[in-house]
């Protein structure tokens, strides 16, 4: 082997569907027939590339095991023409090998996160992960045994005269994995991975795998894939590291792209695709949320309650870059506590995305409500169940329209409110997919002004802001009484979202939080409305994740508790 080969590799970052097996494999086969046209010899894909990360309990059903296996050795006949090509495929695998299962009270599931190596179609060689992740939204060791526990060692293949070794994801997280692959003679370590975002991960993995590149003293390929999963996004970004961690190429974030690398076991180089700032960063991970649970489960479009407040306007915005302005509703509901402002707000925004726009008074209605439980409420005041019946109304024909014309209903609630309970059940939570359920409240507002500055063309052939200044200068209203502000019933949200923030998603004890400047007062109320609306939150309809801790997959707190600190 001369140590001046030079291997042409690429990265397919790609956006699988979760159990579309026969499509993830037309997939595969399409990215490797445009590699290999552009002279690549190796090929890797992400992580369970061939059924979709994460297939969840599907893993439980041994059918579904089989089908994989089926689709594994489809995909290698697919390939077999693509003449000195190696492509890496993701799959399952049930295990059938001799590791020893039941050395502890309960079996292991025989089941294995595996990477298999495809050439002239067969499968060539097949690595099982090693270290499985159980924590924030990753639940592996539910489904899989580790490679380690059933003797499997590292997996280290030959292309054009350079070794790589395999690792993923969480292996190379660790220094073990990597280790074995460089000692069982690995020159290059490929990482394959479905590696969910949130803010701050791309520098997060970059920082980890530069650790391990400098470890291993081995350039390191991490293939990523992208498109969102039920409450998931994947954000791509795959990237290449030389062996003293300089990162030498990129992928760009939320989007399908074929990553080209010229690879030696020097160093690795490719195109640097640069860091988009947080708000795009989160805005792309919202606009592929939205256009992925739409699209992939097959909705014609979607219907949004538009209040003429900032929440629903950034929903419509992220809906509308998602999916079209032909396939978003907006539906203006009044009540006898709207602002004439919050009506012109409502339709000078649909006006300038050109989405259909329709008025509901809710009045009558309200009324009706009122008088069916005169008798039963007589003497007592007007309280929240007054302002609840409005917010039912809203979400009973936001659902009827749901229901008659197949579009999902986009509810609008912010973490902030998710958090403090400041959201009806039936109500405002009535919907089918939750898009700013982990945006803070003053994220809502940095979002909406990045949004505004950004060379939007509107529906009249214009260029300039969406979302209208008012909506976001105004103070937040639910309007649901009479001069009423969020205010009345929160902190502000500079105050509310850093509690939140240290308590929720930081795990900071309530004096820790004191203890940091924050009035205890403020302090117990957040975290008390925190823990006494969980019942709230495991009613909402699911909503994608941007934090690393997010109120679905990664919070699991009971809703019957007495622990208070």
């Amino acid at each position: 082997m001369s140590a001046q080969a030079v291997v042409k590799v690429a990265v397919a970052q790609f956006n699988p569907s979760v159990g579309d097996l026969a499509g993830n494999v037309s997939r595969i086969e399409a990215w490797a027939r445009r590699a290999h046209a552009q002279g690549v010899r190796l090929l890797i894909t992400p992580e369970l590339s061939l059924c979709g990360y994460p297939p969840e309990d599907l893993l439980l059903r041994p059918a579904f095991l089989q089908a994989c296996e089926e689709a594994l050795a489809a995909c290698a006949a697919r390939l077999a023409d693509l003449e000195g090509l190696h492509v890496v495929v993701g799959h399952p695998r049930s295990w059938t090998g001799s590791g020893d299962l039941r050395t502890r009270s309960v079996i292991v599931p025989q089941r294995v996160n595996a990477a298999s190596v495809l050439a002239g179609g067969k499968v060539r060689a097949t690595y099982a992960k090693r270290e499985l992740p159980n924590y924030q939204v990753f639940d592996e060791r539910r489904y899989f045994v580790s490679g380690r526990e059933l003797g499997q060692g590292p997996v280290v293949f030959e292309v054009d005269g350079i070794r790589f070794g395999l690792n993923i994801c969480e292996d190379a997280w660790f220094v073990e994995p990597a280790r074995s692959a460089r000692e069982a003679g690995a020159q290059v370590l490929v990482v394959l991975n479905a590696s969910p975002y949130h803010l701050g991960k791309v520098a997060e993995r970059e920082e980890r795998m530069a650790e391990r590149a400098r470890e291993c003293g081995l350039p390191l390929i991490y293939a990523h894939q992208v498109g969102g999963q039920d409450e998931v996004v994947f954000d791509g970004a795959s990237f290449a590291l030389n062996a003293d961690g300089a990162v030498t190429a990129r992928a760009p974030m939320f989007e399908e792209h074929l990553m080209v690398l010229d690879v030696s076991p020097q160093r690795v180089q490719g195109e640097l695709h640069p860091l988009p700032p947080t708000e795009a960063q989160v805005w792309a991970a919202l606009v592929t949320g939205v256009r992925d649970y739409v699209g992939k489960n097959g909705f014609p479009g979607a219907i949004i309650g538009l209040s003429g407040g900032i929440d629903s306007a950034l929903v419509l915005a992220v809906a509308v870059d998602a999916l079209g302005a032909e396939r978003v509703r907006t539906v203006m509901m009044p009540s006898p506590y709207t602002a004439d402002i919050s009506w012109l707000d409502a339709r000078d925004m649909a006006q300038r995305l050109g989405v259909r726009y329709d008025e509901f008074s809710i009045t009558p209605m309200f009324e009706a409500f009122k008088a069916t439980l005169a008798g039963e409420f007589a003497g007592l005041p007007e309280d929240a169940t007054e302002e609840n019946i409005q917010a039912r109304v809203r979400g009973t024909l936001l659902m009827a329209l749901s229901n008659k014309h197949g579009s999902i209903v986009l509810t609008t609630g912010n973490k902030s409110e998710m958090a403090t309970g400041y959201c009806t059940l039936y109500g405002d939570m009535a919907g089918g997919f939750a898009v700013i359920k982990d945006v803070a409240k003053t994220l809502v507002y940095r979002l909406a002004r990045w949004k505004n500055e950004q060379p939007t063309r509107r529906a009249d052939g214009s260029t300039g802001p969406v979302i209208p200044e008012r909506i976001i200068t105004r103070p937040p209203s639910a309007e649901l009484r009479p001069d009423q502000t969020d205010q009345d019933s929160l902190p502000p949200y500079e105050v509310l979202d850093a509690i939140m923030q240290r308590y929720m998603e930081d795990d900071q004890s309530i004096e820790d939080i004191v203890a940091a400047g924050y009035a205890r007062e403020d302090v117990e109320r957040v975290t008390r409305l925190l823990k006494i609306n969980e019942y709230k939150r495991r009613q909402a309809p699911v909503g994608i994740r941007i934090t690393h801790r997010a109120f679905g997959r990664d919070w699991r707190y009971p809703i019957t508790s007495k622990f208070r600190a």
